[in-house]
């Protein structure tokens, strides 16, 4: 293995002995590890933390799942730790400061603990500013790798112990997802699957095409062999993974598509919920949609992310549907699914976005009803065509324009929760309410927050609760003995 950064120019190819060596790196650590714990008496700790989307942490639980058969135990104190492990983000530019303003703050560990290992890895990894900036100005960080070749951590963490050198890999892109690793997931009742990796769709203003790749799809097989060892141990709820789910199996040969694999992961026997993120509404099929009608397990609940309500802001977008589209395409969905639950991005501010423009985006809101809004300012990335476009509009009216987005999605969102007050709803039980612990939380059949007096042993049980009030994000309810 080339020692320091190793770029190709080309998809890298996940070949057998590519896997077959990361196997082995995790081998041979673990009795480097065996060795030290049988002579320290202490077990080695690691210290893991994820930014950004689901993906982010989908990625996390296959490198915990690592770091777990190399013989790591694992703390969630980072002056505890002997391994950290930072996996970033690059979609906004606030994230990407934040994980800079961290790196800084743990010098002071590693000055403490020389044997200290600082990793880092993800989507800020992939874009070459950040990682000569990484290189230059953290020294002390010592593996560094991408979105690319997580498979390769091993190789890479093996050969930083061995030679006590910092180790950089950043590939440009690879051929097909790894399979056959260990996935390490704190959740035993609700899990993420990740169906697939990368976007063809080169939005303007994202910089997701450049630092996740093109759409590689995994195998239905491999898929369907996950959920059913899932289903196996007990879990109840799987959510399917993708930048785009919508194109899944494009890229492949067997001639299933995602309205398919959702049919056939519906019949698993045990899983009792399907959910999925992200869809495009330009792919949004009419056979996903009668699937997604016709499968008993499918939540009721839908993320389509629609951006702006403006054509002119959609086409520089290049989102490549209208607003009319995608009002025509609610429409279908909602007489499949009358009850069915919305939610959205909206990025407000996007370059040149007149107070005009951003109306139209206000009257799509309204005669839609999202359930739930993600809203954000525009955050310029470098590297996208976005980020070159001129801009006159000031901070201060993007500013208004997104707090009048905030108060009109409160007033909809307050009105689409008093429906299900009076009603019951399925619950799955996530746990204690972060806000009073004499409640438990959960979500519905819906994907609706709802708090209601219980107990911890609920956790990851289905329990019915009847609805008695509704507040803008949540809903509060009793549990149906």
């Amino acid at each position: 293995m080339q020692k320091g950064m190793h770029k190709v120019n080309n998809r890298f190819n996940i070949s057998e002995e590519y896997i077959r060596q990361s196997h082995a790196a995790m081998q041979e650590i673990y009795g480097m590890l065996q060795q030290y714990r049988e002579e320290s008496g202490r077990q080695l700790l690691a210290y893991t933390h994820v930014y950004g989307c689901q993906q982010n942490v989908a990625d996390m639980e296959l490198l915990r799942g690592m770091l777990a058969e190399m013989g790591y135990g694992f703390t969630e104190k980072e002056e505890d730790a002997d391994l950290i492990l930072m996996n970033t983000c690059a979609v906004r530019e606030g994230a990407e400061y934040r994980i800079y303003g961290n790196l800084g703050a743990l010098k002071r560990y590693k000055e403490k603990n020389k044997e200290l290992r600082l990793v880092l890895c993800g989507c800020m990894m992939q874009e070459p500013h950040v990682l000569e900036y990484i290189r230059n100005s953290f020294p002390y960080v010592d593996v560094v790798f991408g979105t690319h070749n997580l498979v390769h951590f091993p190789c890479l963490l093996l050969e930083n112990l061995r030679r006590r050198k910092r180790v950089i890999e950043v590939l440009e892109d690879a051929d097909a997802i790894a399979e056959g690793f260990p996935v390490k997931r704190d959740n035993p009742y609700s899990a993420s699957v990740t169906i697939m990796s990368g976007c063809n769709n080169f939005c303007s203003y994202c910089i997701v095409p450049y630092t996740r790749g093109r759409e590689k799809s995994r195998a239905p097989e491999h898929i369907l062999q996950e959920v059913q060892e899932l289903a196996a141990n007990g879990c109840k709820e799987v959510k399917l993974i993708g930048q785009n789910v919508n194109s899944y199996g494009k890229d492949l040969d067997c001639g299933v598509t995602f309205a398919q694999l959702l049919r056939k992961i519906n019949a698993v026997d045990g899983i009792r919920r399907i959910q999925f993120i992200t869809s495009h509404p330009k792919d949004l099929s009419d056979e996903l949609i009668c699937a997604m009608a016709e499968c008993e397990h499918v939540c009721r609940s839908l993320h389509l992310p629609f951006q702006a309500g403006n054509n002119r802001i959609l086409k520089e977008m290049n989102r490549k549907y209208t607003k009319e589209g995608y009002l025509e395409l609610v429409g279908k969905i909602k007489e499949k699914m009358p009850d069915i639950t919305l939610t959205t991005d909206i990025i407000v501010g996007f370059p040149g976005e007149t107070e005009e423009e951003f109306a139209d985006t206000l009257e799509v809101m309204r005669q839609v009803e999202f359930d739930g809004v993600f809203s954000f300012l525009y955050s310029k990335r470098k590297g996208t065509p976005a980020a070159d476009m001129p801009d006159l509009v000031s901070k201060e009216e993007k500013q208004e324009n997104f707090e009048a987005l905030l108060k009109l999605q409160e007033e909809i969102g307050y009105r689409r929760n008093q429906i299900y007050v009076g009603k019951t709803c399925d619950v799955l039980v996530e746990g204690p309410s972060k806000n009073d612990s004499a409640m438990m939380s959960g979500r519905s059949f819906h994907g609706k927050i709802v708090h209601f007096p219980g107990t911890e042993a609920l956790t990851g049980e289905i329990v019915p609760v009847k609805i008695q009030r509704a507040k803008t994000f949540y809903l509060v309810g009793e549990r149906i003995e």
